[in-house]
C-alpha cells in the first residue's frame, strides 16, 4: 500500500464516469454495478457528488474488462490486485494464441497483435517506419488506439515512438522521411480521435495550437486528443498560428484555456515576445498553458508574465484538471 504523502499522477482522481466509459468500453450502468456490488474500484467524489476516477482506476477497469471478456467471473476477480489481474490477462492472451492446440505459427496476425504490449507495438512501429511501410504502421497504430483508448495510446505508444524517432534522427540513424511518416500518421490518428470525442453542452473549451514559427503540429495534436479524452471540448487550430489570430479565435469561441505546444526554438526572444503578446491579448480569465521542450527552454521568462508551463503531457493534463476543479469550487 502506498504510504507517500503525495499522490502519484496515476492516483489523482480526474475523470468523470462518461470519460471512463469511453476509455474502457464499459457502460456507465455496469461501472456503477461493479463499484457498488463488487468494489472493483473506489472513485472519489467531486463537487456535487459526481464520481471522479484516476488513471489507475481506468487501467484496473480495462484489466477487469479483459479478464471478464475471457470468461472469468467478475465476482471472482474484482478483489484481485491490479498486478494479479495483469498477469491473468497476459495468461489469457497467451492461451488464445495456442487455443485448440495450434502452435503460435498458425495463429492469425490479429490474434498475435492482441497479445502485444505497448513496448512491442513501439518496436513494431519503428520497424515499419524503417521500411517506410505506411500501411503497416497505420494498421498497428490504429489497432493500438482502439485497444488501449486515446490517452493510454498517447502516453504508452505515441509519445515513446516519437521520442525514439527523434533520438534516431539526431543520431543519424533515420531520416526526415522516417520521422515525417511516423509523425503524420500519429497526427492523423489522434486528430480523428480528438474530433470523435468532441463534447457538447456545458463542457469547457480549450484552444490548442502552436505559435508563429513552430511548424511541428504533433505536440499540439497530442495535447488536444488527451484533453478531449478528459472531457474538454477542443478547438484545434494546428501549427504556426500568430498570437493575434489565436487570441481572436479564443475570444470568439469563449474558450477557458489556450494551450500552445512549442517543440523547437530557433529564436528564443521571438518566441517569448509572441507568447507575451498572446498573454496580453487574451482576457485575464483565460488560462494560457505552454508545453514541450521549446517551452521548457524559456520557462522562466514565460512564467514571469503569467504563462503556466508543463514539462510533459501529464503536466498539461494536470493543469487542465486544476482549471476544472477551480471552476467547480
Amino acid at each position: 500500500m502506498n504510504t507517500d504523502t503525495e499522490q502519484s499522477a496515476q492516483d489523482v482522481p480526474r475523470h468523470p464516469i462518461a470519460v471512463v466509459a469511453e476509455r474502457t468500453g464499459l457502460s456507465q450502468d455496469l461501472l456503477r454495478v461493479w463499484e457498488r456490488r463488487y468494489r472493483a474500484v473506489e472513485p472519489k467524489r467531486g463537487v456535487g457528488g459526481h464520481r471522479l476516477y484516476s488513471d489507475a482506476d481506468v487501467t484496473r477497469l480495462r484489466l477487469l474488462s479483459a479478464a471478464s471478456s475471457a470468461g472469468r467471473s467478475i465476482g471472482h476477480i474484482a478483489g484481485l490486485s491490479s498486478d494479479e489481474l495483469s498477469r491473468i490477462v497476459q495468461e489469457d492472451a497467451e492461451a488464445r494464441l495456442t487455443q485448440a492446440g495450434r502452435p503460435a505459427a498458425q495463429t492469425s496476425q490479429s490474434e498475435r497483435e492482441l497479445a502485444l504490449g505497448a513496448a512491442d507495438v513501439v518496436e513494431r512501429a519503428l520497424e515499419a517506419t524503417a521500411r517506410l511501410d505506411a500501411a503497416e504502421l497505420e494498421h498497428l497504430l490504429r489497432r493500438s488506439v482502439a485497444q488501449r483508448g486515446v490517452t493510454a495510446f498517447i502516453e504508452e505508444v505515441a509519445s515513446p515512438l516519437l521520442r525514439r524517432l527523434g533520438d534516431d534522427w539526431h543520431a543519424g540513424r533515420s531520416t526526415i522521411a522516417h520521422e515525417h511518416l511516423a509523425s503524420s500518421t500519429v497526427h492523423d490518428i489522434v486528430t480523428e480521435a480528438m474530433r470523435s470525442l468532441g463534447r457538447r453542452g456545458g463542457a469547457a473549451t480549450v484552444l490548442v495550437a502552436t505559435p508563429t514559427g513552430e511548424r511541428h503540429a504533433i505536440g499540439a495534436a497530442l495535447v488536444g486528443a488527451a484533453a478531449a479524452a478528459d472531457g474538454w471540448r477542443v478547438l484545434y487550430l494546428g501549427a504556426d498560428v500568430p498570437a493575434n489570430e489565436i487570441a481572436a479565435a479564443a475570444i470568439a469561441a469563449r474558450v477557458r484555456v489556450v494551450a500552445v505546444s512549442i517543440t523547437y526554438i530557433g529564436d528564443g526572444a521571438a518566441t517569448v515576445a509572441e507568447l507575451r503578446a498572446l498573454r496580453t491579448l487574451l482576457p485575464p480569465t483565460v488560462v494560457l498553458l505552454a508545453g514541450g521542450a521549446g517551452a521548457m527552454a524559456v520557462a522562466g521568462e514565460l512564467v514571469a508574465f503569467g504563462v503556466r508551463v508543463g514539462t510533459t503531457l501529464a503536466d498539461l493534463r494536470d493543469a487542465l484538471t486544476a482549471v476544472t476543479d477551480a471552476d467547480a469550487a
